[in-house]
């Protein structure tokens, strides 16, 4: 299961020198759902590379308004505070390839 993180938490955990993936999504968010599989084997796969944490926007609603995301899934890449990229739904193969060069 992927680490949740809240609003209050945000800042600190998006500070990190590792790269850090936040999944922005919510349970009833289809496309959410069906991404989270793959999220949680990346975080396996690259542990120690990138972390991986999931913000429930319902729950949490102050980050995306912040953030700006206007839709979901939405993934956000973060190091040291800065945004990396940023991208909606994508399968396995192309979200490795976009990750990759941040490694």
């Amino acid at each position: 299961m992927l680490e949740r993180i809240t609003d209050a938490d945000f800042s600190q955990t998006i500070s990190s020198p590792t790269p850090v993936l936040v999944d922005f999504g919510a349970a009833w968010c289809g496309p959410c759902r069906q991404l989270h599989p793959i999220l949680e084997a990346l975080a396996v796969e690259w542990a120690g590379r990138l972390r991986i944490v999931y913000l429930d926007v319902a729950a949490n609603p102050q980050t995306p308004a912040q953030e700006g995301v206007l839709s979901l899934p939405a993934l956000i890449l973060y190091q040291h505070g800065q945004e990396l990229g940023r991208w909606g739904t994508l399968s396995r193969a192309q979200l490795i390839k976009k990750l990759e060069r941040f490694l």
